[in-house]
């Protein structure tokens, strides 16, 4: 034990001995030991919602939760199966001095209050048609649904989190057109879309979801809170750069493309991607070549041989992207979507990437900051279900409580409670 770490534990048990604190703490491990990493995170949110801050222990054993202890929230981890200790004062002091340990790639984040949480999804949504609405409802977080008309009232203000469900922000409707254009579901989907945007004022689907990127932007920009996945992530910034041209084809708005949209893409506009060419053929599934690997053909992989690895960064220095890679384990197997993951080489120079498929140009998980809010995009459609298709059934995420994948969602979830703290220099 070297000098400065006796020097803590003597100055917090001092600490102790001093104010007469003896509250117990409840500890929720994130390493093996948890039976339920998923529910754990509702935990820590349930506790945000009764006002008890929690400390997220940056990793301290794969990013584990340290709260005060209260009779209820030990009885809500009992009824939901989440594995917690309880700790002494003394017990506490010796988690703090291992990560204040000057050796040590740890630190603590104080999580504050729960987020208000907005998920962007149509009416017609089902909460198994989408990750982040399943891992919120198996998690026991609570979330509100908006669409369209909530967006350009304004309403995201009301909300420190927003996800937005696999949506295609440029009007081709998922480019399904090839495969389902007959199939009832995609008749009724434009239906609904054409109406909406007829009765927000727009004369096409694509510039009502042009409409709808650029306030999903004004809102990052306030300070908002932003997660996409699947083909959220790509279709968005496509739209946003296609703000002042046309690029979809007639049986997706009535008219043909514009024949330059390539050259009349703005990528200052974008918040990720930039210098990609479009897929202008509209009975390809594929919007651009920012999809790696492409969507059509599907990509032939083995699910036992496909793995994506998490990047380290440093806990006291670089708190942000440490929170949103906690996990216990560093490599997640991979999981394909529409928009599986992302070429590197057209990902900004000012985006941090949070996870890579190693040897490929491939980029599974990237985080980046605009104005004072910041986005995070993931690719793949469901961590549990390799090659999800339509029509698939829901996941069942009671068989997959410890799942790596899915903790990589609800710790964007938990990461907007975080206390700012100054940069360390």
């Amino acid at each position: 034990m070297n000098a400065r770490r006796i020097f803590v534990i003597a100055l917090l048990a001092l600490l102790v001995a001093v104010t007469g604190f003896s509250q117990q703490k409840l500890f929720i491990p994130m390493d093996l030991k948890q039976s339920d990493h998923l529910k754990a995170y509702g935990i820590a949110y349930l506790a945000l919602m009764k006002g008890v801050p929690v400390e997220w222990l940056l990793n301290y054993r794969c990013g584990s939760f340290m709260l005060d202890s209260y009779d209820i929230l030990a009885n809500e981890c009992r009824i939901r199966g989440v594995s917690f200790e309880m700790l002494s004062p003394a017990d506490a002091a010796q988690v703090y001095a291992t990560i204040e340990g000057e050796d040590s790639n740890m630190d603590v984040v104080r999580l504050e209050k729960a987020p208000k949480i907005a998920v962007y999804v149509p009416p017609t949504f089902k909460p198994w048609d989408d990750a982040v609405t399943m891992a919120l409802e198996y998690a026991e977080i609570p979330y509100t649904k908006i669409w369209d008309d909530e967006v350009l009232e304004g309403k995201l203000s009301e909300y420190d989190w927003l996800h937005l469900h696999h949506e295609d922000f440029t009007g081709q409707y998922g480019k399904f057109y090839a495969s389902f254009s007959t199939a009832p579901w995609y008749i009724e989907q434009q239906r609904l879309y054409e109406a909406e945007a007829h009765k927000l004022g727009f004369k096409k689907v694509s510039d009502e979801k042009k409409a709808v990127a650029r306030a999903i932007k004004d809102y990052v920009g306030s300070g908002g809170f932003m997660l996409a996945m699947c083909s959220a992530t790509d279709s968005y910034d496509i739209a946003l750069a296609a703000e002042n041209t046309d690029i979809c084809d007639v049986m997706y708005d009535g008219d043909p493309p514009d024949p330059d949209c390539q050259k009349r893409l703005n990528f200052s506009k974008t918040l990720a991607f930039e210098n990609f060419k479009l897929e202008m053929n509209a009975l390809r599934y594929e919007y651009s070549d920012i999809d790696s690997p492409p969507s059509d053909p599907p990509p032939i992989r083995d699910p036992n041989t496909d793995f994506f690895t998490l990047f380290s960064f440093s806990a006291k220095y670089d708190p942000v992207p440490t929170m949103l890679t906690q996990d216990h384990v560093a490599v997640v197997k991979g999981f394909m979507g529409q928009t599986t993951a992302f070429n590197r080489k057209v990902i900004k120079k000012n985006v941090t990437i949070l996870a890579e498929r190693e040897g490929t140009d491939e980029v599974r998980y990237i985080h980046g900051n605009y104005g004072r809010g910041t986005f995070t995009f993931l690719g793949g459609h469901d961590p549990e279900d390799y090659q999800h298709a339509v029509g698939d059934p829901p996941t069942d995420l009671s068989l997959h409580k410890n799942s790596p994948g899915y903790r990589l969602i609800l710790n964007n979830v938990l990461f907007p409670a975080a206390k700012k703290k100054p940069q360390k220099t």
